[in-house]
């Protein structure tokens, strides 16, 4: 409301702002529901390696980062926000529709290309509006008559951004995991369909609005003129033997001073920003090292059992619990007794808390150490002897003698350097007295095996003559892995024989049991307790398959009985998952500390004219953050995840020494009354002379 003599002009809140709201709001369920799921899809799906993985979501999210700056100029300079958020939000659905369709095995099109070419497209598309959207919005307010609502506008931005990423961080697991779809029983293309079907539901929503929004024609870009003018600076400076008291004073035969000097102020803070990137090389891992982290653990909470993406949901809920905290309580505090009472300590506790959450990371995975099963290694060759008859085998391998009881297995790990043969004895009279009178005597034979390698071998009515390579790892997943090594007497040869895993009498797997005898593959099941059947006969009642086991299920069948039993290779997990929440809750609180404290100081600190260039600097060093994953991924420069852990958090304690130092020299620009914040979400005013903020980042944004 504005006062004009006798006359009060009132501006109503814009109705305009509530379909931007929706369509942030179905964005970044389609971009964090996507982005929970994906480094289990490369793993699981692609079967990249964890390594490689890490790699290629941390290359998507530092192309995520990266193209903020082609949609900050497409927006200033050629398209505008409007057209620009509509048609990159075309090529994101693109993106999320190609990722979809390359989990659909029926359509038979390359997997790992087009899952490629769909991330780069969703990064195109997601990075491109994201300089846009928010300051779009701040476009149809009046100011600075309409501030106050501006704000709130801000509040109800921020609140969609971070509903759609718990919503969607919680649901898409559920889609991924317990839905069964092209014969397999995960369901990734799904995960990724209904992202992209948000998208679509983000244009519609976005597009219905344009009769009500405010269109501001592009007016250039101001990052575009600050590189030419800095490019410019250098090029005389070099040229020129005039000594001049800064080195962008020389651009001044071709640029305004009021440019210069804006520059100028801008290059001070984009100097702190040096040291950044490191705290989100550590905060975006939650997606990546800590998600496979969490597939190595225990979720079971009485009948529900969290999955490990769904454990990113932590951070996008303790979001919303903490800023309301500190805003409330600790920042007045810690004024009122003048300790962590300025933006740059702030962040600089921020990051340390950053650094402390991978130190708790760190500590966590020595304890799965000790969880993990041992795994095939150069040198020492790993040999199992599995037992799918009904009687026990008295069995003399080199010097050891033992006996192999009825469905049951014997493992031994043996150091060679290349290939192991190993002479052993096997008597079956007891068999004869099982119904098998062919087997009845000692059978000898060799069993070999070969260094780095699981090689198990199985009973049959000849010896101990059939053998496959085993797989002994947890799967990609974290769900139970189940292989079926069944035996068929000679009294079913020729008749339709076959497994069932059934839940509550419903058939979860079933597997045709081949005569020839032949071990199955690998095939993943939910956690849980599950009853075993034998050509429709309940053979094992109450089977309780958990979280990382792998299990081989032994059976035997023959007209006259069918026995069966189910051994564990590799013992399940038993850390719990929720020892990974005191990592999230530290690491969140330094989110809260650096991240939203850090976006309000670039906008404040930044001139009026310059504020989309340090939004653009902000939204870098994320890109560089990711970058610095990657090479210390492909690096290798470590020998464990937890000494790797301890790697970025000893980088990061270094980093914030750096960037403390930084800060104490710095000097804050004190700002006019009316150019000031409410809290630390930093708003995209219009200043009273009329220039504009052409870019601005939510909290989500980075």
């Amino acid at each position: 409301m504005v006062e004009r003599g006798n006359q009060v002009k009132t501006y109503k809140y814009p109705k305009s702002v509530f379909f931007i709201v929706g369509n942030e709001f179905c964005e970044r369920f389609s971009y964090y529901g996507m982005r929970a799921v994906l480094v289990l899809y490369l793993v699981n799906i692609l079967k990249y390696s964890n390594d490689t993985s890490t790699v290629i979501y941390h290359a998507f999210s530092m192309l995520v980062y990266f193209f903020p700056l082609i949609g900050a100029m497409l927006a200033d300079s050629v398209l505008g926000k409007f057209k620009t958020i509509m048609y990159l939000s075309i090529v994101y659905t693109i993106g999320q529709l190609l990722l979809s369709a390359s989990a659909a095995p029926p359509l038979g099109i390359p997997a790992r290309e087009f899952s490629i070419l769909g991330l780069i497209l969703i990064a195109l598309g997601t990075g491109g509006i994201k300089p846009c959207v928010a300051a779009f919005g701040g476009d149809q307010f009046v100011l600075p008559q309409q501030e106050q609502q501006l704000t709130m506008f801000f509040s109800l931005f921020y609140f969609a951004i971070n509903s759609g990423s718990l919503l969607s961080t919680f649901v898409t697991p559920i889609f991924r995991n317990d839905v069964a779809c092209f014969g397999d029983n995960s369901c990734y293309s799904l995960a990724f369909f209904v992202p992209a079907v948000l998208m679509v539901c983000s244009i519609v929503t976005f597009v219905l609005g344009k009769c009500l929004y405010t269109i501001k024609a592009p007016e250039g870009n101001v990052v575009l003129n600050v590189t030419k003018c800095i490019s410019h600076g250098i090029y005389k400076k070099f040229k020129s033997k005039k000594v001049r008291q800064h080195w962008l004073d020389h651009a001044d035969d071709e640029y305004d001073t009021k440019l210069i000097e804006d520059i100028k102020e801008s290059l001070r803070v984009l100097t702190l920003f040096i040291p950044l990137p490191f705290f989100w090389a550590l905060f975006d891992q939650q997606g990546s090292r800590w998600t496979i982290q969490a597939t190595k653990m225990n979720g079971q909470m009485g009948d529900f059992v969290l999955k490990p993406d769904q454990m990113q949901m932590a951070n996008p809920l303790l979001i919303l619990i903490f800023i309301p905290i500190f805003e409330s309580c600790l920042y007045p505090v810690c004024a009122k007794i003048h300790f962590i009472n300025t933006p740059l300590r702030k962040m600089t506790v921020g990051g340390l808390l950053a650094g402390l959450a991978f130190v708790v990371s760190a500590l966590v995975e020595l304890q799965l150490e000790k969880t993990y099963p041992i795994m095939p290694s150069p040198g020492v060759a790993q040999l199992r002897v599995f037992n799918p008859l009904n009687c026990n085998v008295p069995i003399m391998i080199g010097n050891e003698s033992f006996t192999l009881e009825a469905l049951n297995f014997h493992e031994r790990h043996v150091e060679t350097e290349n290939t192991v043969n190993l002479n052993y004895t096997a008597n079956f009279a007891a068999c004869s007295y099982a119904g098998l009178s062919d087997l009845s005597g000692k059978v000898n034979g060799v069993l070999s095996g070969t260094e780095a390698n699981a090689t198990s071998w199985a009973v049959t009515r000849t010896g101990i003559d059939y053998n496959y390579i085993d797989a002994v790892n947890k799967t990609g997943s974290g769900n139970p892995g189940v292989r079926v090594l069944v035996y068929v007497d000679k009294s079913l040869k020729g008749k339709p024989n076959n497994l069932s895993i059934k839940s509550n009498a419903q058939s979860i797997l079933d597997f045709k049991v081949n005569p020839t005898f032949e071990a199955s593959h690998i095939m993943e099941v939910d956690p849980g307790i599950y009853d075993i059947y034998l050509n429709n006969a309940a053979v094992k009642k109450s089977v309780s398959l958990k979280l990382g086991g792998v299990y081989t299920i032994v059976g035997y069948m023959s007209d006259k009985a069918m026995f069966a039993n189910v051994t564990t290779v590799t013992q399940p997990n038993s850390l719990h998952m929720m020892w990974l929440l005191p990592q999230y809750v530290i690491i969140t609180m330094g989110e809260v500390m650096f991240s939203v404290t850090g976006l309000a100081f670039a906008f404040t600190q930044a001139p009026v004219s310059m504020k989309s260039l340090l939004q653009a600097g902000w939204l870098l060093t994320v890109a560089f953050g990711n970058l610095i994953v990657v090479i210390i991924a492909e690096g290798a420069f470590v020998s464990s995840q937890a000494m790797e852990f301890f790697l970025f958090a000893g980088l990061m304690f270094v980093d914030m020494l750096i960037f403390g130092l930084m800060a104490m020299a710095y000097k804050y620009v004190e700002l006019p009354a009316e150019d000031e914040l409410n809290g630390d979400i930093p708003i995209p005013l219009e200043s009273k002379q009329g220039n504009e903020n052409k870019s601005f980042a939510s909290d989500d944004e980075k």
